[in-house]
């Protein structure tokens, strides 16, 4: 049987040589020329029809070639489905005039994501003009991609509330403090967060939360679970975040292994994860993302380079389905 579809709904590439990418800087293993025949030699056999690029954290002046240069590739391989650049909405009324000049890149253009989870203020996102340029995305029929840590959940349950036009794609379950073992109060601000109509969720992004170097199984399925049960099956996305996801050991995917994940997997196997995924496709051409569990986590394997340099299969399963 053919292994079933898989969108990977947060995906980065990047070239070294020809942007500068600050947070780089500081990890080694990742600062370097990334392409997309590494992603998709990661993914292996892996039945991926295609990815949403995420913007990268180029330095600011760079944001728009960024976006051109995405925009270049998607022209020669169809497997980039969207791109999702930088914009910087903190400007309010003023960002009309950079989103104007950035969908004229490309059609693929889809959203825009503006990181608030470096911001030293928690409530960053609530300023005045971050609040007027997110509303503003509405306009352009762009998606606002929230980035944030548990610190900020709070404020971007308000933020969200105070856009009702806006769609929302919470990256990374919001990023719970799993590695210190907090539960609340993620758990229901995410519940709050759920309840508003306008936001779902990616299922990315927990085992870099976790303890990169001895994460289980059992560590991060209660926020996953949670993200499940509080968002619904129909309001969920999953995500590889890769490269990011290669930065410590993952979890094994052999097929032995299967058992790890039954009480998950009875709930999603055999059912379509459905998410509006605007980001993705224009109104009218929704479509549905199918993955279990089991197969949202990535191989414990760290992919290993060729003498061509580019990413080879390790003996695991090398999966996608997560997000950083």
């Amino acid at each position: 049987m053919a292994a079933r579809p898989i969108i990977d709904s947060h995906v980065h590439i990047w070239d070294t040589n020809r942007f500068p990418i600050p947070w780089l800087e500081g990890i080694p293993a990742l600062n370097k020329s990334i392409w997309i025949d590494d992603y998709f030699a990661a993914t292996g056999d892996l039945n991926v029809e295609g990815f949403v690029y995420l913007q990268v954290e180029v330095a600011p002046p760079y944001a728009l070639i960024e976006a051109q240069t995405i925009a270049s590739l998607t022209e020669v391989d169809s497997r980039v489905l969207a791109i999702v650049p930088w914009a910087p909405l903190e400007e309010g009324e003023k960002i009309r005039v950079f989103l104007e000049q950035l969908i004229t890149i490309s059609p693929k253009i889809k959203g825009i994501r503006r990181i608030v989870q470096a911001e030293p203020d928690p409530a960053f996102c609530l300023q005045p003009g971050f609040i007027r340029g997110n509303q503003i995305l509405a306009e352009f029929g762009l998606t606002s991609e929230l980035c944030c840590n548990f610190t900020q959940l709070s404020a971007n349950v308000e933020l969200v509330r105070q856009c009702p036009s806006t769609e929302f794609i919470l990256n990374h379950i919001a990023k719970p403090n799993i590695r210190g073992g907090e539960f609340e109060p993620w758990a229901s601000q995410m519940e709050k967060l759920a309840a508003l109509g306008n936001v779902v969720c990616k299922i990315s992004g927990a085992t870099t939360e976790a303890n990169l170097e001895n994460w289980t199984i059992d560590d991060v399925r209660p926020y996953v679970e949670h993200a499940l049960t509080v968002f619904g099956e129909d309001k969920v996305l999953f995500g590889s975040d890769w490269p990011v996801v290669t930065r410590g050991p993952v979890h094994a995917l052999g097929r032995d292994r299967r058992g790890d994940y039954e009480g998950v997997h009875r709930r999603t196997e055999g059912q379509a994860l459905e998410a509006k995924r605007s980001a993705l496709l224009p109104a009218g051409k929704r479509g549905l993302t199918r993955c279990s569990f089991e197969e949202c986590l990535p191989s414990r394997s760290s992919p290993q380079r060729s003498t061509a340099g580019r990413l080879t299969r390790s003996s695991s399963q090398v999966a996608i389905c997560r997000a950083g």
